[in-house]
């Protein structure tokens, strides 16, 4: 699995980039075949500070790419929310490429 984490007009500190890997292992966790992961934390200038730090991550899986985003004010709750709406589309990936097929009733004659 490749990791990328990379910074916009924010440097990312070895305490930002181990939070990141461990909010990332739930979703390795849950699902082992995830190829590459990319990770863009910014800081946007805006004059409401609310919704101005952004974290947006794209997965690339087996058969399929993933893309979420968070704004929040603190870059903390914003990769929280981010980890969380990435870990609901990798379950909702995963039931889908499960096989659901089962055998049907076999006639006894």
């Amino acid at each position: 699995m490749n990791l990328t984490i990379s910074g916009h007009h924010l440097e990312v500190t070895p305490a930002l980039r181990n939070y990141v890997t461990t909010k990332l292992d739930r979703i390795t966790r849950h699902f082992d075949q995830v190829v590459d992961i990319k990770v863009l934390l910014t800081v946007e200038k805006q004059k409401e500070k609310e919704r101005r730090q952004r974290a947006e991550c794209k997965i690339h899986v087996k058969g399929n790419d993933m893309f979420a985003e968070s704004a929040h004010e603190d870059l903390y709750a914003a990769l929280d929310e981010l980890v969380d709406k990435l870990d609901r589309q990798v379950g909702r990936h995963k039931t889908r490429v499960q096989d659901h097929h089962h055998d049907g009733h076999k006639r006894v004659m």
